[in-house]
């Protein structure tokens, strides 16, 4: 019975949404190419449930929406929130929010015409822009050997507090004092 605990346990566990009864019939049966029992599963879900309701663990198996899932115990929700808030507030580098712009500014784009601006390999930018939401593929260019295009999502519109991409400042609003070097010449002297 201890290799079907295993396994129901890794079903569970590896399910992004809870995984339902009928769900779990269907994989143990294809596993073990035999019909499981839905007292054995239901009775494998219980010990799993008394395991996991000890002390010990900061998660356990919860029911919802008719499925199995597992989820922190709610004495660790403070601790969870402290870092899903910290989580979110780290900041883009340097090569992210240029990389960033030039997609929002340029969309859509691919990632040889990015790199072509920047002039450096931009894949890791990229990537952290698209686990952050920030960006989305848009498609694949029509360009030789279709390569994907990208563009900013509404995440970033809220990120940045805009509601379309015509809000974006354009170049001539940034002031040219803050862009040029050195010091203004003084008045009077030459």
């Amino acid at each position: 019975m201890d290799f079907l605990i295993n396994h129901i346990e890794a079903l569970i566990f590896c399910s992004h949404t809870p995984i339902k009864l009928s769900e779990l019939k269907a994989c143990l049966s294809e596993m073990f190419n035999a019909d499981i029992p839905e007292e054995d599963i239901l009775s494998a879900i219980q010990k799993l449930e008394e395991k996991y309701g000890q002390d010990q663990f900061s998660f356990q198996i919860f029911k919802s929406a008719g499925g199995y899932q597992f989820l922190t115990k709610p004495a660790y929700q403070a601790s969870i929130g402290i870092l899903l808030k910290q989580q979110s507030k780290k900041r883009l580098s340097v090569s992210a929010m240029e990389t960033l712009a030039i997609i929002a500014y340029r969309q859509p784009i691919g990632k040889t015409e990015i790199e072509n601006i920047r002039g450096v390999n931009c894949d890791y930018a990229v990537q952290k822009l698209l686990e952050k939401g920030l960006i989305e593929i848009q498609g694949k260019s029509d360009s030789v050997g279709r390569p994907i295009i990208y563009g900013t999502s509404s995440k970033f519109m809220e990120y940045f507090g805009i509601s379309e991409i015509s809000e974006l400042p354009t170049p001539k609003d940034f002031s040219s004092e803050i862009n040029t070097i050195g010091t203004p010449p003084e008045a009077g002297v030459q």
